[in-house]
């Protein structure tokens, strides 16, 4: 008995660029882009590899976990790091990046996370391109939760290594990921004598057997399911639009975050500043003497579907996540989030107001 999700024809070369050009487009990039073949920890690993050595100064920015992941892979290089560190409830802004410079003119590489879905933060990358390009250094961006929720623009931004993943906003599976290089990065990685090769982080294995060869032989058989879903997740970008992706996206955080605060009860947003909280994703603050993860672990009982999760390590006591991105960026999604909160909350003590929460979720979103 055949299955159309086993027995499929082959994915050839010419799919696999195919892909990769409207990845392209989505990014709207004239850079190289690669799709690698796992989740976004490996490119997002092999990039910080293939150009980051001995030679390296490294300003790292911290707004959350993967911040932290970073510094600890360039120290693993041999580079010099400095790591700038924000609390994890606002951003880091450009006049911060440029001080770093003024105190260490040596930098020359720079690591970013655009939004931390984690964190509930968004950076703000254009402003901090400039910066970075003003001072020539490398400027590596993690994309992967901002993709599809927000502008990832890594021309006009300067980004030399923007790393994206589809598991987030932009609807899809984890096992698939892509990174857009620039001729500098390239130029960079060559010039590595660390860089991995013939190796499964190897992004000058991609640049030398595939794009330079002029993409017509893959270097090994490709996740065929993963690169299909990651074609339909563009497609279902394309025909809705971008624009009205991001604004379905930024709707949502609007909506969550008008909710919850007119819900009451203690709960309030955990980033202070609406412009510095990311679409892809609302992190509350638990009111005291409530534990957050058991917060969501009532509220997720009376539907385990629900886009809530707590924070990760020591922010579980206080930290809520509404991770309302892909096809959970919807007024339901929001309505039923918030519903389920204020239901558990109130057996918790605290006084909610259901219909106003309801009322101005509603309201924000339009």
């Amino acid at each position: 008995m055949t299955h159309p999700l086993l027995d499929l024809a082959p994915l050839t070369a010419a799919h696999f660029a195919a892909i990769e050009d409207r990845v392209a487009r989505l990014l709207d990039t004239r850079q190289d882009v690669v799709i690698m073949q796992g989740e976004a920890l490996l490119p997002l690993e092999g990039a910080i590899r293939a150009t980051a050595g001995p030679g390296t100064t490294a300003l790292n920015v911290i707004t959350g976990p993967y911040g932290q992941t970073f510094g600890n892979w360039l120290r693993d290089c041999g580079a010099t790091v400095i790591d700038l560190a924000v609390p994890f409830h606002t951003a880091v802004t450009a006049e911060q990046i440029r001080a770093a410079f003024a105190e260490h003119p040596e930098i020359d590489f720079v690591s970013l996370v655009h939004a931390e879905a984690a964190t509930g933060n968004t950076n703000p990358v254009a402003e901090i391109g400039e910066v970075v390009r003003e001072h020539g250094a490398l400027f590596y961006l993690d994309a992967v939760a901002s993709i599809g929720a927000e502008p990832v623009l890594p021309d006009a931004w300067g980004v030399d290594l923007c790393v994206i993943g589809a598991q987030k906003a932009m609807g899809g599976p984890a096992g698939v990921s892509a990174v857009s290089v620039s001729e500098r990065a390239w130029a960079r990685m060559t010039a590595n004598p660390n860089a991995p090769r013939r190796s499964y982080l190897s992004l000058l294995d991609w640049k030398e057997r595939w794009i330079d060869a002029g993409r017509t032989s893959l270097l090994h058989a490709p996740a065929q399911l993963e690169m299909l879903a990651l074609q339909a997740c563009v497609e279902r970008i394309e025909a809705e639009g971008p624009q009205a992706v991001m604004a379905r996206h930024a709707a949502a955080a609007a909506a969550t975050r008008a909710g919850a605060l007119a819900l009451g009860g203690g709960l309030e947003p955990y980033v202070y500043e609406a412009a510095e909280a990311a679409p892809v994703a609302t992190t509350l603050r638990s009111p005291s003497g409530v534990v957050a993860s058991e917060l969501v672990a009532r509220a997720l009982e009376s539907d385990p579907a629900l886009p809530l999760a707590a924070g990760g390590g020591a922010l579980a006591k206080e930290m809520i996540r509404v991770n309302h991105y892909g096809s959970d960026a919807t007024p339901g999604a929001v309505r039923a989030s918030l519903a389920a909160l204020g239901a558990a909350l109130s057996e918790k003590g605290p006084t909610v107001d259901l219909d106003a929460a309801r009322r101005a979720a509603e309201a924000a979103w339009q």
